[in-house]
């Protein structure tokens, strides 16, 4: 038993090696081919959504992109990071451009375009400002094991966890909850599709570096030119306006990358 155990081992480790050496997806290859396949979750609006109604601000990026390099756009629908590879699309949308977390991802990736983070929403009549200002009342909706949630821990403010950012949005707005820290984009969202429960959201913390990241698009296994098209296309969406026009469907006004 215990060979036939160190047997599979080395035949998992051997799939995943070739998988990690996997030839380099080619602009050729995708023109020739006609499409371009992006990976994105079937359920996570604004993000991304399989019934498409709306598509979610990734599928559109997608589709603009697609349109630039002259194909077509396939959507490859997965839950985790980790089964993108085994997807066989060429292109993630919204990935942290940070070393460490490209380090373990292996994605090649365009100039950021954007910036983001964690943001703190509150009650319009809520009286906080900054996240500095959250004590022992303040009870906090995170996402269970984020870094958001370690870091409000740590100053000692009482946290409740939630599976999903909505769902602490939508305890905030049942007056479960003081705050919910949450990415912009989720709570511009839910202030869009629930105008009657709308939140403020305080503005990004810029003195907690783990809270702030820079956005762009992730390539997998891209040859160069395809990371070079990928990367022009991009700056021409930025320039004539679609970007922000896209975004801005879904109530997301961007910040420049710093």
């Amino acid at each position: 038993m215990t060979r036939m155990f160190a047997l599979l081992a080395t035949v998992i480790g051997t799939i995943l090696v070739l998988i990690g050496q996997a030839e380099a997806r080619s602009l050729d290859a995708i023109r020739s081919q006609g499409q371009i396949g992006l990976c994105a979750h079937p359920n996570s609006l604004p993000f991304a959504s399989k019934a498409g109604d709306p598509p979610g601000f990734q599928v559109e990026m997608g589709q603009a992109l697609a349109r630039e390099l002259g194909v077509s756009l396939r959507l490859d629908w997965i839950i985790t990071m980790f089964q993108m590879r085994a997807a066989g699309c060429d292109i993630v949308m919204d990935i942290i451009a940070d070393p460490e977390a490209l380090e373990q991802t292996r994605l090649k990736t365009t100039k950021p375009y954007y910036h983001t983070g964690v943001a703190l929403a509150v009650p319009q009549a809520s009286k906080l400002t900054s996240i500095t200002g959250l004590d022992q009342t303040t009870k906090v909706g995170v996402q269970v094991g984020s870094v958001a949630a370690m870091l409000i821990s740590q100053r000692h403010v009482p946290i409740s966890t939630f599976g999903f950012e909505i769902d602490s949005l939508d305890a905030l707005a049942n007056h479960e909850i003081a705050a919910a820290a949450v990415t912009p984009a989720n709570a511009a969202y839910y202030n869009q599709t629930h105008p009657d429960k709308a939140l403020r959201i305080i503005a990004l913390d810029d003195s907690e570096p783990s809270l702030n990241w820079n956005v762009a698009i992730g390539m997998i296994r891209p040859d160069d030119a395809l990371r070079e098209a990928v990367e022009a296309a991009l700056a021409r969406l930025r320039a004539d306006g679609t970007v922000q026009r896209i975004y801005s469907r879904y109530g997301v006004t961007l910040q420049e990358p710093k």
